[in-house]
């Protein structure tokens, strides 16, 4: 039936319609609250997490990956068994210059663990599933106190037989692209993360912490900040920077020298790292066999979307994503450290990335031979271990005053010397003001805070605020520690973005003081949260 325009029913239809229209839109926005709520509750901890979830809400999703199908895995499957071929097969051979070491201390088995040690350790994994897995993690993890006595069997019977089982070895690969802006179709710009089941993980584990105690009790220098507790970048940066500013302080000139390795994982030979553990570690008996069986008769695939490609063998490399993996790769570089000391060169190291820095004390081309003596002897060492230089990727940078700085780079360096390098994420400049990188935080600053604008309506203000420490924070108060020392004028850029945080939580207007605004959310100051990060480092 239809009324007239000006018949009174027909206001009451439209008037109606407006109040379920009102009512739908109250309820879906009321349902995306309690969507975003949950998974801020859930992951307030994982900014990766909510930059995933939070991003697909005010932004189009990108292609960040291949278009699944069982080629695309076949194609990815080869690509990586390929590109460590060829990366060894590129390396040429040479004299091992490092210095052959004999350990006293030994540690031969593992101890069986009990069911509390057991349950600590899984307690602290993060549930992160594998195709393979029978129970999800987070499952097994509430089961645990029936199923634990099942799975402490399951270890300790592992740990005393050296046999690692054989389900436990295959890996599902899912290909991470490195970086979000490049060319999803170019297979060289993915990376190759493993997936093992959350059981192997468990007695991954306990291995890694009776290995690590034994480490520590015999002070064997592991020499880097990557994989262990309490170490960061931003301490492997500090530990560099400090270097650096005592030979500027001496008034001596720096060179800094950013070296990267192709594949490193991948192209680990098991031969070599078995005698490193023998020999550099002193990890004999059964313990010794544990590890043969480890990285024995592993295989993975690739999976994309719901297709898995076929399964192949990895006859070299620590698996990407396990526990042991990033340790064995840390265990696998230790000579490099009687390589560096024999020239008396500084070094850190972060993961594979490689930090030499030379003081120069004198001018004069002969004080630059050291360094390049001991990088020919580091390329050399590691075409015996199997790895490989990046050259794309290495970068020189010298630091001191213009006119004292000597002219040593004629040679093989001169190519590689840069202004400005990105080192872990930090873009240095030879000055040390750190200019580009406060511009940097202040542009994805702002980029961010417009971005969280347009979710600030469907979040209550205590969710919005830890969203903003997830986006906003984090980034202002990376590596802030290098600050010290840096102009007033370029930590208030930064300021202007804490302020401009605090002002779209509370809603303060743009002329409103901002100072009672920080001080009523606990929020320090950007120039109080650089000495704070400084002295909590120090304590």
């Amino acid at each position: 039936m239809s009324f007239p325009p000006n018949h009174p029913s027909s206001n009451f239809v439209i008037s109606d319609a407006e109040g379920l229209l009102r009512q739908y839109q109250r309820t879906v926005r009321e349902a995306k609250r309690k969507h975003l709520s949950d998974i801020i509750l859930s992951n307030c901890h994982n900014p990766r997490v909510l930059f995933k979830t939070i991003n697909s809400v005010f932004s189009a999703p990108y292609a960040d990956c291949i278009e699944p199908s069982l080629e695309a895995c076949e194609n990815l499957l080869l690509f990586f068994i390929e590109k460590v071929s060829f990366t060894r097969a590129q390396i040429c051979r040479a004299h091992d210059p490092s210095v052959v070491v004999s350990c006293s201390a030994v540690f031969d088995r593992f101890e069986p663990v009990t069911l509390s040690c057991l349950q600590e350790t899984v307690g602290h994994l993060k549930p992160a599933r594998s195709p393979n897995d029978a129970v999800p993690p987070r499952l097994l993890k509430e089961v645990l106190p029936t199923v634990g006595p099942l799975v402490l069997e399951l270890v300790n019977h592992s740990l005393m037989s050296d046999v690692v089982p054989k389900d436990f070895k295959h890996a599902v690969v899912k290909p991470l692209i490195k970086k979000p802006a490049l060319d999803p179709q170019d297979l060289a710009n993915y990376r190759p993360i493993s997936e093992l089941p959350f059981l192997s993980k468990i007695l991954e584990k306990v291995d890694y912490s009776q290995i690590l105690a034994f480490l520590e009790k015999q002070n064997v220098e592991v020499f880097q900040s990557g994989f262990k507790p309490f170490h960061s970048t931003e301490s492997a940066l500090l530990n560099v920077f400090n270097d650096i500013f005592l030979a500027m302080d001496a008034r001596d000139c720096v060179v800094l020298v950013l070296l990267d390795l192709t594949a490193a994982f991948d192209t680990v030979d098991h031969a070599v790292l078995f005698s490193r553990l023998e020999h550099w570690v002193g990890i004999s008996g059964t313990a010794l066999e544990w590890f043969r069986s480890y990285l024995a008769g592993r295989t993975f695939c690739v999976s994309l979307g719901d297709y898995v490609s076929s399964s192949a063998p990895l006859l070299c490399g620590v698996p990407q994503g396990s526990v042991l993996g990033p340790l064995l790769f840390s265990l696998y570089l230790l000579p490099l450290g009687s390589i560096l000391r024999k020239h008396g060169i500084a070094f850190h190291l972060y993961a594979d990335d490689s930090q030499i820095d030379v003081p120069l004390k004198k001018k004069g081309r002969n004080l630059i031979q050291p360094l390049l003596q001991c990088l020919d002897d580091i390329k050399a060492w590691m075409s015996v271990k199997f790895l490989k230089f990046n050259d794309k990727k290495t970068e020189v940078m010298i630091f001191g005053s213009p006119t004292e700085t000597p002219n040593v780079f004629v040679d093989s360096l001169a190519q590689f010397v840069k202004p400005t390098v990105a080192n872990l994420g930090v873009k240095v400049d030879c000055d040390l003001k750190f200019e580009h990188q406060i511009k940097a935080v202040v542009k994805s600053g702002f980029f961010h805070l417009r971005q969280l604008a347009k979710i600030k309506p469907i979040l209550s203000q205590q969710h919005f605020e830890t969203v903003i420490h997830a986006f906003v924070t984090t980034r202002l108060d990376y590596c802030n520690a290098l600050y010290i020392g840096v102009s007033a004028s370029c930590i208030s850029h930064l300021q202007r973005v804490q302020n401009a945080a605090a002002r779209l939580l509370t809603g303060t207007r743009k002329f409103e003081h901002i100072s009672p605004v920080l001080a009523s959310l606990h929020w320090l100051p950007i120039s109080f949260r650089i000495h704070f990060k400084n002295s909590f480092i120090c304590f």
